[in-house]
């Protein structure tokens, strides 16, 4: 068997995070926390403000607390005026980048908030080992706050 070129094992990897990164969109949009702790590796390098405005926006560590965000974010929002869209999806290696614009309404206050985003995700061995979002987290915190 021929070895693989530098280009090829580079894209074969490429590929395998684009994967992950598809199948980790996939279950966040389906709401399937069964799959996102699949997709979580055991320890999560997660980055996300804290916020304490925001309930669903705290430190977490864990594969299996990553994946409960998913639950959390549902709980305390409006289903119904949820939107997110993906502008931007780059991968290198073994990391991906994504850039779009979301959108919601929180459940308690009815206040909506809005903005972009950017999502620098890392796959390794078939698992989310990073997980960083930036995001417009003063809107966020305003919605959440009671007028």
């Amino acid at each position: 068997m021929p070895a693989m070129s530098p280009d090829t094992t580079a894209t074969s990897v490429a590929d395998a995070t684009r994967h992950v990164v598809q199948e980790f969109l996939a279950a966040r949009m389906a709401g399937d926390v069964e799959r996102l702790v699949e997709l979580f590796a055991d320890d999560v390098d997660w980055l996300l403000a804290d916020n304490p405005a925001v309930p669903w926006i705290r430190p977490r560590s864990t594969g299996v607390d990553c994946a409960a965000q998913c639950t959390e974010l549902a709980e305390h929002t409006v289903a119904e005026d949820a939107r997110a869209s993906v502008d931007t999806f780059l991968v290198d290696g073994t990391d991906a980048v994504l850039t779009g614009h979301l959108s919601g309404t929180v459940r308690a206050t009815g206040k909506s908030f809005a903005g972009p985003f950017a999502l620098r995700l890392t796959v390794e061995e078939g698992r989310i080992t990073r997980h960083h979002l930036y995001e417009n987290s003063v809107s966020i915190a305003e919605a959440c706050t009671p007028s």
